[in-house]
């Protein structure tokens, strides 16, 4: 079995991008490399990590504030299975995660100052390899190689975060989000290529600031990948996304915040051994018309286990 070692690190390493579908789960500008890709059925995930950005804001960047000054600490823990889907492999995670805010920004021309702690909305995530990654045991999984996979996911955030009305800025957005996606990966040799496409759907936030109604056009998005496999199970990705869309409106009146931003960012994956294994990320705003300019920072530590491994 030592000789499966690097390649089923290297394709069970996936996992460890629901991180920051957790610390980013009320937005639509998730880089997840990996998304879609194989690992042997009946394998678990455990995930705990910690992320820090600074800057715009991190959580809403449609909400009706100016030059934020925003730190955020964010701890998550997440839990995912390998699933055989009808013959095809997939993934069921499920993440909740804890946020420390801090910061200022200014609010129709007075600053306000905003420090709280809670839970964030929880994520569940659910993917599905339509073409090129089989349901395959741990033995079988020894002979697979990866050409073309191409993959659906649909994202839900549920509205059961820190959330207070009387606030602007809150940890919670009050409201359910959903996020179907497409996805494909190309594998090159060592060299991976992927990309998808989405879009985030919200539901309206009934008690929003002072007890009014607020509304949300779709995000939709695109992110890509390029990702080198190292021989030893160690990976390295760079990331770009791109989305648009999300105005708001308030009490029936449309905002000017039209959403059209990117962002780049960078991902290192290495095996510690059989079980364990660790993820460092980040990524920075390069263009953005609403408050989406902020810097991230994090680490990943994962846990896995079951499927015979």
């Amino acid at each position: 079995m030592r000789r499966l070692l690097p390649p089923l690190i290297a394709a069970a390493s996936i996992v460890a991008c629901v991180l920051t579908v957790g610390i980013s789960g009320a937005r639509a500008q998730d880089i997840e490399p990996r998304a879609y890709s194989n690992a042997p059925i009946g394998m678990n995930f455990l995930i705990a990590g910690y992320a820090y950005t600074q800057g715009g804001v991190a959580f809403d960047p449609a909400l009706p504030a100016s030059n934020p000054e925003l730190n955020t600490n964010s701890m998550v823990l997440a839990l995912s299975r390998v699933i055989d889907f009808w013959g095809k492999s997939g993934t069921i995670v499920a993440i909740l995660p804890y946020t420390w805010l801090s910061g200022s920004a200014e609010l129709a021309g007075d600053t306000i100052e905003r420090e709280v702690s809670g839970f964030g909305n929880p994520t569940f995530r659910m993917s599905v390899n339509l073409y090129g990654a089989p349901a395959l045991t741990l033995k079988e999984f020894k002979d697979y190689q990866q050409d073309l996979i191409v993959g659906v996911s649909l994202r839900v955030n549920a509205p059961w975060g820190q959330y207070d009305s009387s606030r602007a800025v809150n940890i919670s957005t009050n409201r359910w989000s959903f996020k179907p996606e497409l996805g494909i990966s190309k594998a090159l040799g060592p060299l991976t290529l992927e990309a998808a496409v989405g879009a985030k759907f919200y539901t309206d936030n009934t008690d929003y600031f002072g007890g009014r109604t607020r509304s949300q056009d779709p995000i939709y998005s695109s992110h890509g990948h390029a990702i080198y496999n190292f021989r030893s199970g160690i990976w390295a990705s760079l990331d770009v996304t791109y989305f648009v869309g999300g105005r708001t409106a308030v009490g029936g009146l449309e905002n000017a915040d039209l959403q059209q931003n990117w962002r780049v960012g960078g991902t290192l994956a290495f095996p510690v051994d059989r079980h364990n294994s660790v993820k460092i990320f980040g990524s920075s705003g390069v263009s953005s018309r609403t408050g989406n300019d902020y810097d991230l920072l994090g680490v990943a530590w994962q846990y896995r286990w079951g499927g015979g491994l």
